[in-house]
């Protein structure tokens, strides 16, 4: 049975490694609002996803390692892109945000399937 190093380097060596990127809110007390039943992000920081950032990080490494690319990708408002450049400044290759009004309110599903449908 080959060791997991052996295993790792198999896989990616020379490949494409893409890493989702999603901001979140800043704080725990987030407000919804009512009548839209969206987040009210009015006068909330938002901040990298600490998870995608650890992700991003292990990305960089395994480049470092085995060659390959790493793409940030993100869906979200315009905002995001302060997020996906800090993402280059990390070690990313290249960013990519898909920013759309129709994606407002969306929820992960249906972000899933509109990447799948039209990517």
């Amino acid at each position: 049975m080959p060791s997991l190093s052996n295993y790792e380097s198999e896989r990616v060596s020379g490949n494409e490694l893409i890493v989702c990127l999603k901001q979140v809110p800043g704080t725990t007390e987030v407000k919804i609002d009512p009548v839209k039943n969206t987040l009210i992000r009015q006068g909330i920081k938002a901040i990298v996803n600490p998870f995608d950032s650890y992700a991003l990080e292990e990305g960089v490494r395994l480049r470092e390692r085995h060659g390959g690319k790493v793409t940030a990708i993100s869906m979200g408002p315009p905002q995001a892109t302060d997020m996906l450049r800090d993402a280059i400044s990390a070690g990313a290759d290249e960013a990519i945000l898909l920013s759309d009004m129709a994606f407002a309110g969306s929820d992960t599903l249906a972000n899933f399937y509109y990447v799948r449908k039209n990517h």
